[in-house]
């Protein structure tokens, strides 16, 4: 009898968007290597079995051979992430899916997901429609054919659900076991109870539904994938591959399949080198004659179902309540504060549903002024947020529009638009899936209203905020300093919205630090620099011009005067006022400037609060990235000038430190902290100069053993990992430099004896593509005798030893 095994990964991580950005925010952190961005990396990317390669071809080599041979599911907010910040991430997924139509004929690996990851059966018809349409239309457009199956969102289902799955195409779903409520043969009568997870997986099954239509279940196998995500089955290849070959019975009669479904990040970032074992065990898999690998679609085309089912509405695969965790204060949560409640959850969502619903009506009637049908247009609106370049956009009007519309009705028919957009994504499962109203992920479902209140207040006039933020403060937080809904609406979603206005004053303050970096582009905004004079008294700067800002989102535009005073370090004023155009704009220019050649600094403030009134910026103005880069450029001077003072009084004070050492007496706390230190500013300044001096950096490591120093371990960590990338950059750019080579090696030499891990992702990809490209090349010539290859071949595997690569 048949056998197949099907893994499954679900890849989906919530970017902390800011909405009115349309961009990912840097979290806060000392060092970048921890930014979201680096984390979503880690999260997601298996690396390459033998070498643990996880950047560039590496890692797209292992992801094709891995994913390629796996069922997988990615979030469409994580595949736009990807397409625009890890390209080469993302088309070696799509290259994935296209191989895996060879492997399995015709059956790509890849299964679609609703759209922004919203609790199924918690949405409206009218909504469950657009996250199967939009999820449909985002899969269509970046893996070139239709979806055979759909990921529900914590497999979250209801009759509803899998009706809507099945009017548009939909041919499967994937749920846990708890959600089968009773089976039969198909054409049986009688019904067997197979509830809390009794259902035989091996076999897909037919679920008929009110509508007349139907839909195929499978049902993963619980304890398997509990093994994988909790029990550590991934700690040896052999153990995942023995257990689910394991799973098959010589009592079975039908061609069975045991198939897993979990967190794709469980491979790798839950369980560390989880994806190796993976990789391992597919090959292990694919060398057994008992079964072979499959994905969903395939064996569905070679079996068809043969029992059908009945699952038990309202449930989901991580919460035991069935949806609660979603609605309301069930008793799941993620286990580390015992003493807090999440009692918010209901009044959150009634919130949410209340905005939701005294929006849509308003909503209908006067989109129906401008498109022929309101809900259809929305449906359609992700051809739109796919691609927002003019000529789609127009295509996208031409197609819902009544009449011809003037550029003023655009705009509202954008922000009725982008408007629904809000009040779906305000709907993300994350938001309520943790422990705490303020935490980011919930912050961010209540950022999405605040945008959908600030559109309609834009939109329809009167404002709708006090009446949410009513209901929003029924939802009380663990964290007394965040009191309720209310207190984080103002301190998260306030302080993060963005108008016209607000992107003119980062654009101003940003321009007086990036002078010779003119930008046209402030994230989802376009600039057009009509004015601009800069002027400086030795550290005083003075800005001052005129723009025009324009939204690619809504295409809204304004022009704008703006005037900056900037006194050095933090200390700066300046702001923005709608133009009004002719002579008044210029007059007030001149104004300004005249008094700043005065070197009449308390004129030029008198100046720009008469022009600006209460419209005064500063650098909290500033959006978070360019907040922090600018605050790092005034920052340095400082901690140049600290560290040089802290270096100064460890090496006055080093040698009675020393003598102590020797004598065993303690050394006085106060020394210590200075030794603490300025080793570690020594240590990070030894690996970030250009020409290394490794002796030097030993012997301060040796320095910190003696004296049981601590060394900052996240910040020293990056500062070496971006010099080896750096370094095996120059190598991999010409391999025959031996000297680079060398630098590369000792460098890696001295990395792998520190007493810390070391993130070598970068520099064992570069080695591997020299490895795969260039050794050859090189070990052939050494062969026959070639003095200087011999060298090279010696170094080359010297430096492979220290990045834990194994040349054979």
């Amino acid at each position: 009898m048949e056998r197949y095994i099907c893994i499954h990964g679900h890849f989906y991580q919530p970017p902390r968007e800011n909405p009115w950005l349309e961009a990912i925010e840097l979290q806060d952190s000392a060092y970048p290597y921890h930014d979201w961005n680096h984390r979503i990396n880690a999260e997601c990317y298996a690396p390459n079995s033998s070498s643990r390669i996880l950047d560039d071809e590496g890692r797209i080599r292992q992801i094709v051979n891995n994913y390629s041979r796996i069922s997988f599911n990615f979030g469409p907010t994580l595949l736009s992430w990807l397409e625009s910040e890890a390209p080469d991430i993302y088309q070696a997924i799509l290259e994935a899916d296209r191989q895996s139509q060879n492997l399995f004929p015709g059956h790509g690996s890849a299964i679609a997901q609703a759209y922004n990851h919203m609790i199924m059966p918690l949405a409206n018809r009218r909504d469950k429609d657009t996250q199967v349409i939009w999820g449909i239309h985002d899969f269509e457009r970046r893996f070139g054919r239709a979806p055979e199956g759909m990921w529900l969102p914590e497999t979250a289902v209801d009759l509803e659900t899998l009706d809507t799955l099945a009017e548009y195409g939909v041919k499967f779903t994937v749920l846990a076991p708890r959600q089968a409520r009773r089976v039969r043969q198909i054409g049986g009568r009688a019904w067997r109870d197979v509830q809390d997870g009794r259902i035989d997986p091996t076999m897909p099954y037919l679920q008929r539904l009110p509508s007349g239509r139907s839909i195929t279940l499978f049902f993963y196998d619980g304890p398997i994938s509990q093994g994988v995500a909790f029990e550590g089955l991934l700690t040896r290849g052999e153990n995942l591959a023995n257990r689910l070959l394991g799973a098959f019975s010589a009592d079975r009669t039908w061609p069975q399949i045991i198939h897993i479904a979990t967190d794709g990040e469980t491979y790798g970032h839950h369980h560390r080198f989880g994806d190796m074992a993976l990789a391992r065990a597919m090959e292990w898999i694919e060398t057994d004659s008992e079964a072979q690998l499959t994905n969903y679609g395939q064996h569905l085309e070679k079996h068809l179902p043969t029992h059908q089912v009945e699952i038990v509405e309202n449930t989901s695969w991580s919460c035991v309540h069935g949806i609660e965790r979603w609605r309301s204060d069930c008793g799941c949560n993620t286990g580390g504060h015992q003493d807090w409640n999440q009692s918010w959850r209901a009044p959150l969502r009634q919130a949410l549903d209340w905005l939701r619903d005294t929006l849509t009506p308003i909503y209908e009637q006067h989109a129906a002024q401008y498109l022929n049908d309101p809900w259809d247009a929305r449906n359609d609106y992700i051809s739109v947020i796919l691609d927002r370049s003019a000529g789609n956009v127009d295509d996208f009007i031409s197609r819902h529009a009544r009449n011809l519309l003037s550029d003023k009705e655009r705009v509202r028919v954008l922000k009725l638009l982008e408007l629904q957009r809000q009040l779906l994504l305000m709907y993300t499962s994350c938001g309520w899936f943790f422990d705490e109203l303020s935490g980011i992920e919930t912050s961010q479902v209540i950022q999405y209203a605040g945008r959908a209140v600030q559109l309609a207040e834009e939109l329809f006039g009167d404002s709708v905020e006090e009446s949410f933020l009513e209901r929003l403060e029924d939802a009380k937080s663990n964290l007394p300093e965040h009191r309720d809904g209310r207190v984080i609406y103002a301190k998260f979603v306030k302080a993060a919205a963005v108008d016209l206005s607000r992107v003119s004053a980062h654009y101003a303050v940003s321009s007086l630090f990036n002078v010779n970096q003119y930008s046209d582009r402030v994230y989802c905004y376009r600039v057009e620099r009509e004015d601009y004079q800069l002027q400086e008294a030795g550290e005083v700067k003075l800005a001052v011009g005129r723009a025009k800002i324009a939204s690619e989102i809504t295409h809204e535009e304004a022009e704008f005067n703006f005037g900056v005073l900037h006194f050095g370090d933090h200390n700066l004023a300046g702001g923005v006022t709608e133009a009004e155009g002719g002579q008044e704009d210029e007059g007030l220019n001149t104004e300004i400037t005249e008094a700043f050649r005065r070197s009449d600094f308390a004129d030029v403030i008198r100046h720009l609060d008469r022009a600006f009134g209460a419209s005064i910026y500063s650098l909290r103005t500033l959006f978070r990235d360019e907040q922090r880069k600018i605050l790092d450029t005034i920052l340095q001077s400082m901690q140049e000038e600290t560290e040089n003072a802290y270096r100064q009084i460890y090496e006055h004070h080093a040698p009675l430190m020393r003598f102590l050492v020797d004598l065993n007496v303690p050394i006085p706390e106060t020394l210590l902290t200075v030794a603490e230190t300025a080793m570690n500013i020594e240590v990070r300044r030894s690996f970030q100069e250009e020409t290394l001096n490794l002796d030097r950096a030993r012997f301060l490591f040796s320095e910190t053993t003696a004296w049981h120093l601590e060394l900052d371990v996240a910040g020293l960590s990056y500062t070496i990992e971006q010099t080896l990338a750096r370094l095996a950059e120059r190598f991999q750019g010409d391999p025959a430099d031996t000297e680079a080579l060398k630098r590369f090696e000792a460098v890696s030499e001295t990395a792998s004896t520190l007493p810390f891990e070391l993130n070598l992702w970068k520099p064992q990809n570069s080695y591997y593509r020299v490895l795969q490209v260039e050794y050859p090349f090189y070990s052939g010539r050494a062969a026959q005798g070639e003095a200087m290859a011999q060298e090279w071949v010696e170094h080359f595997a010297s430096l492979g030893n220290s990045l834990r690569v194994r040349v054979e």
